[in-house]
C-alpha cells in the first residue's frame, strides 16, 4: 500500500482525492515533525514564563477571552473545550467525508503554527491509516471560529470520548482504545483550540464538491451530446468561430468538447429539417461553459484553503509572536460554495429542459419516447421527478453566506454560515447525479429512434456501456429500478 508523506509542500485537490480513493497511508516527514515540535516547545516555554495572557492558551474562549486560567488548569481547559463544544445535531456526516476531514486537519496543523504535540498529529494519522472514523454530525457549525461543533466531535476520540466507526463498525472511543491498546491523548495548552478552530468541515465538503462538480460537468457534456443526437440537433452552435468571438473561456472549451464528442457522427451530419434548436441544446456551450468557469474559480479558492493554516491563535516561533486573528473565518469558502451550488444546479436545470424536449413528441420522436403512447405513459413521469429535483436545487441555492447571527455574547459578531453552504452544496451535487441519470435514460431511449444511423465512436461506446445496465424500454414497466440503475451508472462512470 502506498504511503503519502506530509511534508508541508503544496498539495492539490487531485492529490487529496487520490489519497482517499486509493486508500493510501499517510505519514509525517522528519522535517514536518521538527517544525511541529519547534512550535510546541516555543509555546511551552512562553507559557512557563507567564509573560502575558494569550487567547485560548491561558484564557477562556469566545467572550471569556479576558478570563485568566491558572497554569495547573491549562490541560483541563483544553479537555473541557472539546467536551463542551461537541454539540452537533442532525444527520451524521458521511464517513468518507469525515475521513477527508481527518486528512485536512492533519495537513492544517502540521505547518508549525498551531502549537500541537507531535503525538496528537500522529494519533490522527493512526485514525486515518486504520480507517477509524469519528461520528460527526452535520449541524452545529456557524462557519466562523472554525467548524467548532463538528471538529469537536472529530476530536473527541483523541481524549477517549465520543464514538467511532472502525472499518464500518460503530463503537465507543473507549472500546476503540482497548481494541488498539491506546491511551487517550492528554491535550496540552492550546491544543483543543487548534483542533476545534479551523475550516476542515467546510473544506472537506468543498473539496469533495469541487471534484464531483468536475465529474458532473464532464458527464453532462457527454450526456448532452447523446440528447442532441436523439433530438436530431444541429452542430453549428458548437463551431469555432461563433464561440471564439464571445471570448468566454468556458464556452470555448465546451464548444470544443461537443465538437470532439460528435466527430464522425452520421446523425449529426445528416440534413436537418429545422433551422435552429431550443436553447437547452443550442446554448450548451454558453450554459455549461459558465458553470465550468465557476467550478475552476472555486477550485482555486478551495485548493488554497486546504494548504492553509486556519486555526487561532497562530504561533510564529521565529518572530516570537502569538497572534489572535481570524483565519478560521469561513467566508472565502462560504461564498465559493454558494457559487458552486448555483453553477452545478444550472447544469442540472438545463439538463431537465433537454429531457422535456425529448419527450415532447417532436422531431419524429414518439410522445414520451414509447410505442403506442396513451396505452403506455413511457417517460412522462421521470420528467416530473427531474423537475421536482431541479426545483429543490433552486431552493438549496439560496445563499447561506449572506446570513450571520451574533454568537458568544457578541464577541463573534459576524459568521459565515459556511457549514450550511457546505451541506446544501452536497445535496445539490447528489441531486444532480439523479438528474443526470434521468437525462441519460431519456437520451439513450430517443437515440435508438435514430437507427440505423450511427453516432460518433465516443457516443456509441458510452451508449453501449449504458445498455449493459439499462435496456431500451419497449412498453411501460416499473421505472424506479431503472432510474436507480441509471444513477449507479453515472455515479460510477
Amino acid at each position: 500500500m502506498t504511503t503519502k508523506t506530509i511534508n508541508n509542500e503544496w498539495i492539490s485537490l487531485h492529490e487529496i482525492d487520490s489519497i482517499l480513493k486509493e486508500n493510501h497511508l499517510i505519514e509525517l516527514s522528519e522535517s514536518t515533525r521538527t517544525v511541529i515540535q519547534k512550535c510546541r516547545t516555543y509555546l511551552d516555554e512562553k507559557v512557563a514564563r507567564n509573560e502575558r495572557l494569550i487567547y485560548g492558551v491561558n484564557t477562556g474562549f469566545g467572550s471569556l477571552c479576558n478570563t485568566a486560567i491558572s497554569t495547573e488548569d491549562l490541560e483541563q481547559l483544553q479537555t473541557n473545550l472539546v467536551l463542551s463544544h461537541a454539540c452537533g445535531t442532525g444527520e451524521e456526516v458521511p464517513s468518507d467525508l469525515v475521513k477527508r476531514m481527518i486528512l485536512l486537519k492533519v495537513l492544517g496543523i502540521s505547518h508549525g503554527h498551531s502549537g500541537v504535540q507531535v503525538e496528537t498529529v500522529e494519533r490522527l494519522i493512526f485514525f486515518f491509516n486504520n480507517n477509524i472514523v469519528p461520528v460527526v454530525y452535520q449541524q452545529g457549525s456557524l462557519g466562523a471560529s472554525g467548524d467548532l461543533a463538528p471538529l469537536a466531535h472529530l476530536s473527541l476520540p483523541l481524549i477517549g470520548e465520543g464514538e467511532v466507526y472502525v472499518n464500518g463498525v460503530r463503537m465507543s472511543s473507549k472500546d476503540m482504545n482497548l481494541k488498539y491498546n491506546l491511551q487517550p491523548i492528554v491535550l496540552r495548552s492550546k491544543e483543543g483550540l487548534a483542533l476545534l478552530n479551523g475550516t476542515q468541515f467546510m473544506s472537506a465538503y468543498a473539496s469533495y464538491s469541487v471534484s464531483n462538480a468536475e465529474k458532473l460537468f464532464n458527464q453532462f457534456n457527454q450526456i448532452a451530446a447523446i440528447s442532441l443526437e436523439g433530438y436530431d440537433g444541429r452542430t453549428e452552435p458548437f463551431g469555432v468561430s461563433v464561440n471564439a468571438i464571445r471570448k468566454q473561456n468556458g464556452q470555448i472549451a465546451v464548444a470544443k468538447i461537443m465538437r470532439d464528442l460528435l466527430v464522425g457522427s452520421e446523425i449529426a451530419s445528416q440534413e436537418k429539417a429545422h433551422v435552429q434548436d431550443p436553447y437547452s441544446f443550442r446554448c450548451i456551450p454558453q450554459v455549461h461553459g459558465a458553470s465550468l468557469d465557476a467550478i475552476l474559480y472555486v477550485k482555486e479558492i478551495v485548493e488554497r484553503e486546504v494548504n492553509a493554516v486556519t486555526d487561532n491563535p497562530t504561533v510564529f516561533p521565529d518572530e516570537d509572536l502569538v497572534v489572535s486573528a481570524g483565519n478560521f473565518h469561513g467566508q472565502p469558502l462560504a461564498i465559493s460554495m454558494d457559487f458552486l451550488a448555483i453553477a452545478v444546479a444550472e447544469l442540472g436545470s438545463v439538463s431537465e429542459r433537454r429531457v422535456y424536449k425529448l419527450i415532447s413528441g417532436t422531431r419524429n420522436l414518439p410522445a414520451f419516447l414509447v410505442a403506442n403512447p396513451g396505452l403506455n405513459s413511457g417517460f412522462m413521469i421521470p420528467q416530473y421527478t427531474c423537475a421536482s429535483i431541479v426545483s429543490q436545487n433552486k431552493q438549496l441555492c439560496s445563499p447561506a453566506s449572506v446570513d450571520t447571527i451574533d454568537s458568544s455574547n457578541g464577541q463573534e459578531d459576524h459568521v459565515s454560515m459556511g457549514a450550511n453552504a457546505a451541506t446544501k452544496l452536497y445535496r445539490v451535487i447528489q441531486n444532480c447525479y439523479t438528474i443526470q441519470a434521468i437525462e441519460i435514460l431519456n437520451a439513450t431511449q430517443a437515440f435508438e429512434f435514430r437507427r440505423p444511423l450511427k453516432s460518433s465512436t465516443q457516443i456509441e461506446s458510452l451508449v453501449s456501456k449504458y445498455r449493459k445496465e439499462v435496456a431500451f424500454l419497449e412498453k411501460d414497466q416499473f421505472l424506479q429500478p431503472l432510474i436507480a440503475k441509471s444513477r449507479d451508472f453515472v455515479v460510477n462512470l
